[in-house]
């Protein structure tokens, strides 16, 4: 792809070939079984595992913690890396499920466009509007697949008009299906001029495709039923007229969306939009930082984390930091520099995901995700260097909505409680607060979903059975200031003061009104409810 609105020299060819991005939907939208289809496409995994199949197809390769695989949801973003043709795609995986928004928030920080995963008899539901805000933020260029066209699904223009209206972006059709639900017979692909036929016998199927010519073409008479072909014509002609032509730099600049349709469960539609990414997806792009932008193309490796998970292998007690390469050829046993402790760390056995297979990574390129095992020293917003003090910006953390205070069963192991609660806090699965007076920890989470994850994962991870009980406390914020308003403002205020696990003071509260009360007697206080992580 030439990058015309940068001016900037061609990315080394290795470098250029790789295309991170993430899938973003609504619960249920099917984006666990697209990631499966391009798993198999990409000839990572033989037989797809659908995630509301029973036995063996059961399971999923990408869901992953125990919970997950229970539920049939996607709660933990994974990496995983596979080549298409002559790219390699970088696909993060991203919790659907609007209680781990935080999470799905700071993966999109990592990569350089989003799938957005729409239903056909949905359309654009709560959660997916709420992805794409964050996507609007970043300008991430999307590309978006309609999904469940085999089932009954909305009118064409319907869908169209609807994520024209509620997303304001311009949408361009790049294929348009032909009949729906039983009658969904395929898809003509606008972009190449082809047909391309569904198969219903074998799931696991590559398309057929048909080249025609133009849609008068006679052939097209013996693949589709009149009534159907009829309608297609009519349809495409209104489409040509009605919306827009795809322009690569309106998608590279977020502001259009090429639409598939199709239905993953079947594999089909799958690799036009494999073929779609490949073409109209951004190769790596420059990562924000301080005190300058970091492009692809230096010789010296960065990266930063952007996710942290435990226990991926729940027979080791380890911890996987994600990082996200933002410039340069990575190779196993370099020495980089942990910016915020100023320590140098040797990279001996970082590793690639296939799903939760994992592989040495033998070497990386800017845009690869890797993961680094490590014992805790690796937080979310770390960054690696090759020695310059640079600190990637913009990894954000919230303030929790929903707080509990949480005891384990047994008193007598309120130290293990302790450490679990730190690995999880520092995974930035949930906020730990350790209030100043009174013993215990109250935990803070962005919806109600995550304490029944968290109760799960102490049992699972430590044997521990726990309870979360009501807090008094409905709200936190993060304050900073000059230390003689912080002093005094902490003495007085000791019963609603807690330290997160980083230390920093967090005022804990049940209403708006001391929200509004602190603001005005101490004005040289700042109460915030959104903490950048960056591993300061």
């Amino acid at each position: 792809m030439l990058d015309t609105a940068t001016n900037r020299p061609p990315l080394p060819p290795e470098i250029a070939r790789r295309r991170t991005f993430a899938i973003i939907s609504h619960p249920d939208a099917g984006k666990t079984t697209l990631t499966e289809k391009f798993l198999l496409y990409g000839g990572a995994i033989q037989m797809a595992g659908q995630v509301r199949a029973k036995g063996e197809a059961r399971r999923t390769r990408s869901d992953f913690m125990k919970m997950e695989q229970d539920r049939g949801i996607s709660v933990s973003a994974s990496a995983m890396s596979f080549d298409f043709g002559p790219y390699r795609f970088n696909l993060v995986d991203t919790p659907g499920h609007s209680d781990f928004s935080e999470d799905t928030y700071r993966t999109l920080t990592a990569v350089d466009a989003a799938i957005m995963v729409i239903d056909g008899a949905k359309g654009v539901e709560s959660q997916t509007q709420k992805l794409f805000e964050v996507c609007r933020m970043r300008d991430l260029p999307i590309l978006t697949f309609c999904n469940k066209m085999d089932r009954e699904a909305r009118d064409t223009f319907e869908i169209i008009d609807e994520i024209q209206e509620m997303l304001a972006i311009h949408v361009t059709p790049a294929s348009w299906p032909i009949g729906m639900g039983r009658d969904f017979l395929g898809c003509y692909d606008m972009l190449n001029n082809r047909l391309e036929l569904m198969d219903r016998a074998d799931r696991n199927k590559v398309a057929e495709s048909i080249r025609i010519e133009g849609l008068d073409d006679p052939k097209l008479a013996d693949h589709v039923p009149p009534h159907l072909l009829e309608k297609l014509r009519e349809e495409v002609e209104m489409a040509r007229e009605l919306l827009p032509a795809i322009d690569p730099d309106e998608v590279a600049a977020g502001m259009m969306t090429p639409i598939w349709f199709g239905s993953a469960i079947n594999s089909f539609g799958v690799k036009e939009l494999m073929d779609g990414i490949a073409k109209y997806g951004p190769e790596p792009q420059p990562q924000s930082a301080e005190p300058r932008q970091i492009a692809p193309d230096e010789k010296n490796v960065t990266g930063f984390v952007f996710k942290v998970q435990a226990n991926m292998d729940a027979k080791h007690r380890d911890r996987v930091a994600f990082l996200r390469m933002a410039s340069g050829h990575f190779k196993r046993g370099m020495k980089l520099t942990h910016v915020r402790t100023k320590k140098p760390m040797a990279i001996s056995s970082p590793v690639m995901f296939l799903a939760s297979d994992r592989e040495l990574a033998e070497e990386a390129w800017a845009g690869d995700i890797i993961g680094i095992p490590n014992h805790g020293q690796l937080r979310i917003g770390d960054t690696l260097t090759e020695g310059e003090a640079l600190r990637v910006t913009g990894i954000p953390s919230f303030a929790p909505e929903l707080l509990q205070t949480v005891r384990a069963g047994d008193p007598m192991k309120a130290k293990h409680l302790e450490k679990a609660l730190m690995q999880f806090a520092e995974e930035g699965a949930a906020k730990v607060f350790k209030p100043g007076i009174g013993s215990g920890f109250i935990v803070g989470v962005v919806g109600p979903l995550q304490f029944e994850v968290l109760a799960s994962r102490i049992e699972l991870e430590y044997g521990l059975p726990v309870r979360f009980e009501a807090s008094q406390f409905t709200s936190a914020r993060w304050v900073t200031g000059p230390k003689a308003a912080m002093d005094k403002f902490v003495n007085a205020n000791k019963q609603h003061i807690a330290h997160d696990h980083d230390g920093d003071v967090v005022f804990l509260t049940r209403l708006q009104w001391d929200i509004d009360r602190i603001e005005r007697d101490y004005p040289d206080l700042t109460l915030t409810a959104t903490k950048e992580m960056h591993g300061g």
